[in-house]
């Protein structure tokens, strides 16, 4: 009724009081009375504020790409962005414009004609895999920029959460990277199978080396052993040669003794020599021959006696 009224900041909120038409108090968290009818208030976030943001563009092999991501600014400047905005509040506490609104896709707009020249910069394929660095090297021009124009508004961060291309290209890369998995997976198979081909061989070349080897060492004992039967025979021979040999001599010199001797005497001891080895006789047969020449021998030295 007085038109008396009384407005108490938020922490995070920059006041400006104006009377009049012109600034007579301003800072965050500002509560103060006031008179309705000469005095407007402007109240401009100081807190750090997200906008989610899809961008369409076309790469440099003229492929559209949608972008996604978002964006996180402040106001550093909030006089600065009051004599270019119209943050000014009614007596509820709502903006009396629509320019507070308008802030956020301002920015959005500023970031888009960047993150568009650097999209057109690169392949389909590069933006897909770069997305991080497109993000960071937007934020740094436009950090820059800000520098420069002093607009009263910090960028702070850009993430891009994803980048996709159309749906008949994403369904052509992704047959196009199922075929070269399907071509890494066939390679590895190939490549197994030629180490195990591989393994086959060295391990056959092993085995037939050890074959060869054992055929020498089979070869080599067939041979010791022909030349060891060979030394024994040649040995044996020896012997058997002197053994016959030696009973040639001792049977010459038996036979010596008998040559002096009358045939008929001979006889006579051979009959003797039976005689005493008739145990070990079956059968003995005396021709009438043997015994006419063992008379005639007896008469012939009967005579000679007499």
């Amino acid at each position: 009724m007085l038109g008396i009224g009384f407005f108490k900041g938020q922490p995070t909120e920059y006041v400006i009081r104006y009377v009049g038409g012109r600034a007579v108090k301003e800072g965050r968290g500002l509560s103060f009375f006031y008179l309705t009818h000469d005095t407007q208030i402007v109240a401009i976030p100081g807190g750090s504020i997200d906008v989610d943001f899809i961008f369409n563009e076309l790469t440099n092999n003229f492929q559209a790409v949608t972008l996604q991501g978002r964006l996180t600014y402040r106001i550093a400047e909030p006089a600065r962005l009051a004599e270019l905005l119209n943050f000014t509040l009614d007596e509820r506490r709502n903006y009396v414009s629509d320019d507070p609104e308008l802030l956020s896709p301002r920015v959005v707009n500023v970031v888009q004609t960047e993150m568009q020249r650097e999209i057109r910069a690169r392949s389909l394929e590069e933006t897909l895999m770069q997305t991080e660095a497109i993000a960071a090297r937007v934020l740094a021009r436009l950090k820059e920029r800000e520098a420069g124009e002093r607009g009263g508004v910090e960028l702070l961060s850009i993430h891009l959460l994803s980048a996709k291309p159309t749906p008949e290209v994403s369904k052509a890369l992704e047959a196009e990277y199922r075929e070269k998995l399907l071509r890494k997976a066939d390679e590895a198979i190939y490549a197994r199978r030629a180490a195990a081909v591989e393994e086959e061989r060295t391990l056959r070349e092993k085995e037939l080396d050890t074959d060869i080897t054992l055929e020498k060492q089979r070869q080599q004992l067939i041979e010791l052993q022909a030349g060891n039967a060979r030394a024994e025979a040649e040995s044996r021979g020896v012997a058997l040669e002197k053994e016959a040999e030696y009973r040639t001599r001792a049977l010459e010199k038996e036979l010596a003794a008998y040559r002096t001797l009358d045939p008929a005497a001979i006889l006579s001891l051979g009959l003797k020599e039976l005689g005493q080895n008739a145990g070990k006789i079956g059968n003995l047969t005396i021709t009438s021959e043997i015994l006419a020449a063992l008379l005639d021998g007896a008469r012939a030295k009967e005579a000679d006696q007499s």
